[in-house]
């Protein structure tokens, strides 16, 4: 889900609603939303794809607080019309829009500015057992980053995750 909130700018800058539990509930998403995450990267930077298996999967509610970056979220539910598929958008402070990433997609972003501040909301704490990842660069999802991939920064853990066809989804 994406979502674009109304922004009231003035003389003075602007101001808007980041998150609003009535309004989610009027799209009809409940979430109890338990752990706030910060990050900060330099441009080339790639983190993902990462996912937690239940029962300790997480759903993301993910903003940029400064800089731009390309989103992504990739199906894990075998029994979805689109699983194995992505789905990528430009997330930025000046568009201030968010992607809610459901439980059941794996996550990640390339930075596209000279640095990016990104911060996300998560309905479960982190489970180190329960974590999983699949490689960025996978050629069966065909992902586009919005960047050179032979560039990218890549944290080592990120580097040695499986393909999609052999991560290790319980969804």
């Amino acid at each position: 889900v994406v979502l674009t909130p109304a922004v009231f700018e003035d003389e003075r800058g602007y101001f808007f609603e980041s998150y609003s539990k009535s309004k989610m509930l009027d799209l009809g998403i409940q979430i109890d939303f338990v752990q706030d995450n910060q990050s900060f990267s330099k441009r080339g930077t790639l983190r993902g794809l990462h996912y937690q298996n239940p029962p300790f999967a997480q759903t993301k509610l993910v903003r940029v607080l400064q800089g731009e970056i390309m989103d992504v979220a990739v199906d894990l539910r075998k029994d979805s019309p689109t699983y194995g598929k992505y789905f990528g958008l430009v997330l930025s402070a000046e568009n201030k829009k968010q992607l809610l990433v459901p439980q059941g997609f794996a996550h990640g972003f390339s930075v596209l500015s000279e640095t990016a501040v990104v911060s996300y909301k998560c309905d479960q704490y982190y489970n180190q057992p329960s974590e999983g990842g699949i490689r960025f660069d996978d050629a069966g999802l065909n992902i586009d980053w919005g960047m050179d991939l032979a560039t990218a920064i890549v944290s080592e853990k990120d580097l040695i995750l499986p393909d999609f066809k052999n991560c290790n989804s319980q969804f």
